[in-house]
């Protein structure tokens, strides 16, 4: 039989506390609405009666109908020499109208006397009496031992005096936090099957990623005896962030065979991963374990080969099992498996002992030793194998640009932007502003086609980066442009090179459009002809 694991997000509370983070009380409703779909037990919402967002959120989500989730209260015990039932921190929990609250404690004897500034006892009281208050008013109680694994290595007496505290006045959950993320695993491991051997109440962990093994502490965790994880998606949190529930879930689900989510919930990993990314404005790193762009994306020829053979040569688990796919990168490293595997991606029957194959393969190692990567822009690859196979229409051309910049003393640099466009038979001659020169330029090109493509004002630009590709070149350098584009919520990359950024630009954008309209198949690209002379691929 599965043994469940219990799930606590903080993402709203401790993971707000990492630098760069800040969520509206909007984007607070919108994250727990999904982790409530996801399949997680309890979600901390914030502390009330510490701010007005928290408070507004508190009361927001009274309306919000949840299928699963618990909301939580954050708070502290009572206030040295302050009975429970008069502090304020412990009946703005009340009144936040949660059915479950967490408060934290002092488990360590150096941060009681020298932070608290109190006694042993008068802690071990704070404890007992703000537990058995919150549970007097019916909520669902869990204790959190601050500081406890530092607090029990110091002082391991005092620390399980703590827990029995906690256990004694009722509390449903007692968890134990690695809060300044100092410990070990093999540690971990060792002190959780202690407490257990005196303690009958369940365990949580809330381990922090000072040390960078958080994952690991609740690995060890769990297989001590635990059975609550705290932490939060995509690890966000103060110092190192919290632990990475986005890891823990499949390491315990799929490694370690312990359920926490649902089979069909767990294909949402990847989604809920990047939609609070998406919400906190953070970009997450193509190489996150599990979820990231990069997790299941195969480069060199012999692992692709193998891979196309049996993916477990080169794959720890099935992508589609935590909602990832795999992909297969073409570039200066490819062999003919890699062509093979993203010709069959998109539906292009080119045999590779044709002479177009062969071609397609040593275009592409040319262009990359000229700067091109099309392992971070495969929208420009897929154009150019759609190209090169006449299965793409050329539904634009350029015939020529002008960008004027001026700028005076007294006033700001403005840019103006020029166009001549081929759009099937005619011609569109158009000009733009903008606030920069690519701006106004990008401005003047959907000026010019929105016309004839309305689907292009769905798009937009969401990364924009610039490399310096002969460092010793100075400012006669060649660069190479990487845009990433968005519509609808799918995203895509594109690339120029050229030693003019604004040329580089150009292409990098261009091939952006182009991209939108040949996977939109929009009609009004339907009905124009293909280009009877394609343009060469070595001149894409």
């Amino acid at each position: 039989m599965e043994r469940k694991v219990y799930l606590y997000d903080t993402t709203l509370r401790d993971g707000t506390q990492g630098e760069g983070i800040s969520l509206s009380v909007e984007d607070k409703i919108k994250i727990a609405l999904r982790l409530d779909q996801f399949g997680i037990d309890f979600i901390e919402g914030g502390w009330p009666g510490s701010n007005p967002k928290d408070m507004a959120f508190f009361e927001r989500i009274r309306e919000v109908p949840l299928k699963h989730a618990k909301i939580t209260a954050f708070g502290s015990t009572c206030r040295p020499h302050v009975a429970a039932a008069e502090d304020d921190n412990l009946r703005a929990l009340i009144e936040s109208g949660v059915k479950a609250a967490a408060i934290f404690g002092k488990s360590w004897d150096m941060h009681v006397t020298d932070a608290l500034k109190t006694t042993l006892e008068e802690n071990l009281r704070m404890v007992g009496d703000s537990v058995s208050f919150l549970k007097s008013q019916g909520l669902t109680t869990l204790f959190l031992a601050e500081h406890f694994f530092d607090g029990y290595k110091a002082n391991s007496a005092y620390a399980m005096q703590v827990l029995q505290a906690a256990e004694q006045a009722g509390a449903d959950w007692i968890v134990l936090c690695d809060t300044n993320g100092g410990s070990l695993p093999t540690e971990i491991y060792d002190i959780v099957k202690a407490v257990l051997k005196n303690l009958h109440v369940p365990l949580g962990i809330h381990p922090h990623n000072d040390s960078g093994v958080a994952v690991a502490n609740v690995l060890a965790a769990v297989q001590a005896g635990a059975t609550q994880v705290q932490g939060t998606i995509n690890g966000i949190g103060e110092r190192c962030g919290n632990v990475n529930l986005i890891s823990v879930v499949p390491n315990l689900q799929l490694k370690l065979g312990y359920s926490c989510v649902s089979s069909e919930q767990l294909q949402q990993l990847t989604q809920l991963s990047r939609y609070v990314a998406e919400i906190a404005n953070m970009t997450l790193p193509n190489n996150q374990p599990f979820v990231g762009n990069s997790a299941f994306a195969h480069k060199g020829g012999i692992h692709v080969s193998a891979v196309l053979r049996d993916p477990k040569t080169y794959e720890h688990i099935e992508p589609e099992e935590i909602g990832n796919k795999r992909r297969v990168l073409v570039s200066e490293l490819a062999g003919q498996s890699n062509l093979q595997a993203k010709m069959e991606e998109l539906g292009i029957d080119l045999s590779l002992e044709r002479a177009e194959a062969r071609e397609i393969i040593k275009t592409i190692k040319e262009r990359e030793f000229q700067g091109y990567q099309y392992e971070g822009a495969e929208a420009s690859l897929t154009l150019m194998l759609l190209e090169a196979s006449g299965k793409l229409k050329n539904l634009f051309s350029l015939d020529s640009f002008k960008i004027l910049m001026e700028k005076s003393a007294s006033h700001a640099i403005t840019s103006e932007a020029t166009v001549k466009i081929h759009v099937n038979t005619e011609v569109v001659h158009t000009a733009a502003d903008g606030n920069g020169p690519v701006n106004a330029l990008d401005n003047a090109m959907r000026k010019a086609l929105e016309v004839y493509y309305p689907c292009i004002s769905k798009m937009h630009l969401t990364d924009y980066k610039v490399r310096v590709l002969d460092e010793n070149g100075a400012t006669a350098a060649k660069v190479r442009v990487l845009i990433e584009s968005a519509c609808d919520g799918e995203k895509w990359s594109t690339v120029g090179v050229s030693t003019n950024v604004i040329e580089a630009s150009w292409e990098a954008l261009a091939d952006s459009i182009r991209y939108l309209l040949w996977k939109e198949g929009c009609e009004e690209a339907k009905n124009l002809v293909a280009s009877e002379a394609r343009v060469g691929i070595l001149n894409h």
